[in-house]
């Protein structure tokens, strides 16, 4: 069987001495060369090189490492080889997992070449376990020196962020310090005006998305830069109530650093918490104030008077679940006369936006329920039982029928294998010469190696009908649990929709028309 080999390279944080954004870095380059070469001695035939550039070797979102992952699961090559193990990752976790794990199991050999490291080599796992455990402990202790670092950065009152906030710059000339962007600035004091005179946030909203004013996470795309995803959502560039009332809260436009606000619970953990206001790290007269103290508590004591008192702190039923078909947004809640309906804000910031989906929560909760209910009494149908019975008994056949042929191949295999042991015997004896055992050994390896890959074809076929099957019997528990129930929850609505998109009634005739509802179940 010819080897074919995958390349891996990543650039480390250490030697990043790209000549600008679009170069590859000279590390990625150097690693290439070294890793071609060393295939090439070995006449290995290489699939691909996969890189990654900028990216940490805890980086489990790595974009090349995910695309060779999967390239892998799908018996592209059957070596991957890296410069060193801690290239491709720093994480013990993904060592055992992947290594050790998947790589065996796809039939796929590892090699690092500085560290010595060779899955076809067991006598040193021991050594590549540890090197995975000594990165994993230099990951830990340069997650809590780079801790260290941001907090002392953050008390000094140094702006430490990506991006600067709406309204300001990086300065160009003294690090962690932010200027005035005079542009955005006058936006953000026309927004402050406008509240302490007495517009709504809401109101606010609408009229800057009539002049056609970019919201922040649009301004800053428009200057270049990478901020808050691709911007490919419908509607991205309106400005919302939430970005409003975010900016009359800031501290940072009356000039002091607030920093802090969120903290991730430990180097592996890529979801961040919020940090109570408390312990926010806050340092005043930083940076030039783009609102001055009167004008900010005029905004403030408007935004207490305002502020309605908080209920029972409790989740609705929907929250986040829905989205306007339109456009995508999340739909927010209000209560009008006691009851309580869902509709989409970009309706109500732009004239000329979506069409704006719109229901009552409880017309909603009827309809999840009666499509929930009809599910459930469709799938337990016993007149659907018996095809379901019959399928299942055609499954177990092929099944037993897929283990006695694998059986039979296995049992082949071994025959081929011990033939080949009494070649090189049969050779020795001279009883064959060399060129006939060289001949004979290759069929036989051949045809070895053609029986164990119909042995995986269909391993790989058992796997995913037991797969199938276990999602079917989840599915059941599931669908079980929640038989004739007659009122909708929290917890229903969050084990059992993904989301739902919600359109609007063009032409209602009656009072409890519904508009278009699509709902996405998690089973």
């Amino acid at each position: 069987m010819n080897e074919i080999v995958a390349i891996y390279s990543r650039l480390s944080e250490e030697d990043k001495d790209k000549l600008n954004e679009e170069d590859e870095s000279r590390s990625i380059q150097n690693q290439k060369s070294l890793l071609i070469s060393y295939a090439t001695s070995h006449n290995w035939e290489i699939y691909q090189i996969y890189s990654d550039d900028d990216y940490k070797g805890s980086d489990r979102n790595r974009p090349a490492f995910n695309q060779l992952l999967k390239d892998a699961q799908n018996h592209k090559f059957n070596i991957v080889l890296c410069k060193s193990q801690s290239r491709f990752t720093r994480e013990l976790e993904l060592v055992e997992k992947i290594i050790h794990g998947d790589f065996a199991k796809w039939g796929i050999r590892f090699v690092g070449l500085a560290d010595n490291a060779d899955t076809a080599n067991k006598g040193n796992k021991k050594s590549r376990q540890i090197n995975g455990l000594v990165n994993e402990w230099y990951l830990e202790d340069l997650s809590d020196n780079i801790k260290t670092v941001l907090t002392d950065h953050r008390r000094k009152g140094l702006h430490i962020g990506a991006f600067a906030l709406y309204g300001y710059l990086k300065d160009p000339n003294q690090k962690g310090h932010l200027i005035i962007d005079e542009e955005a600035a006058k936006i953000v004091k026309e927004v402050f005006e406008l509240y302490a005179a007495g517009t709504g946030r809401t109101n606010i909203a609408r009229i800057l998305n009539a002049r056609g004013i970019p919201n922040p996470t649009e301004y800053k795309r428009r200057q270049g830069l990478k901020y808050g995803g691709t911007g490919n959502k419908a509607h991205s560039s309106l400005w919302k109530y939430y970005a409003i009332s975010s900016m009359l809260e800031n501290e940072m436009y009356i000039g002091n650093m607030v920093q802090g606000k969120y903290e991730n619970p430990t180097y592996k953990c890529r979801h961040s918490r919020p940090v109570p206001k408390e312990k926010w790290i806050r340092v005043e007269g930083t940076h030039d104030p783009i609102i001055d103290k009167e004008l900010w508590e005029r905004v403030q004591r408007r935004r207490l008077e305002k502020a309605k008192p908080m209920c029972t702190g409790e989740l609705g039923i929907f929250a986040a679940k829905t989205k306007c078909m339109y456009c995508g947004y999340t739909l927010r809640s209000s209560t009008t006369r006691g009851l309580k309906y869902l509709k989409c804000p970009t309706k109500y910031v732009s004239k000329e936006s979506c069409e704006g989906a719109f229901i009552a929560q409880r017309f909603l909760e009827q309809a999840v329920l009666t499509e929930l209910n009809s599910i459930i009494s469709s799938y337990f149908d016993e007149v659907s039982a018996e095809p379901k019975i019959t399928a299942a008994k055609r499954r177990e056949n092929e099944k037993r029928k897929l283990k006695q042929e694998m059986s039979l191949f296995y049992s082949k295999i071994e025959h081929l294998r011990k033939a080949i042991q009494s070649l090189y015997a049969d050779k020795a004896n001279g009883i064959i010469s060399e060129a006939e055992y060289i001949e004979f050994k290759a069929a036989f390896t051949e045809q070895a190696e053609q029986l164990t890959r119909q042995c995986k074809e269909k391993q790989d076929i058992l796997n995913q009908w037991e797969s199938e099957e276990r999602n079917i019997r989840s599915k059941e528990d599931i669908l079980n649990k929640y038989r004739n129930i007659e009122k909708l929850d929290r917890n229903i609505v969050e084990t059992l929709i993904d989301y739902i998109e919600i359109g609007r009634c063009q032409h209602k005739v009656h009072r409890n028309d519904l508009p278009p509802i699509i709902i996405h179940w998690r089973f």
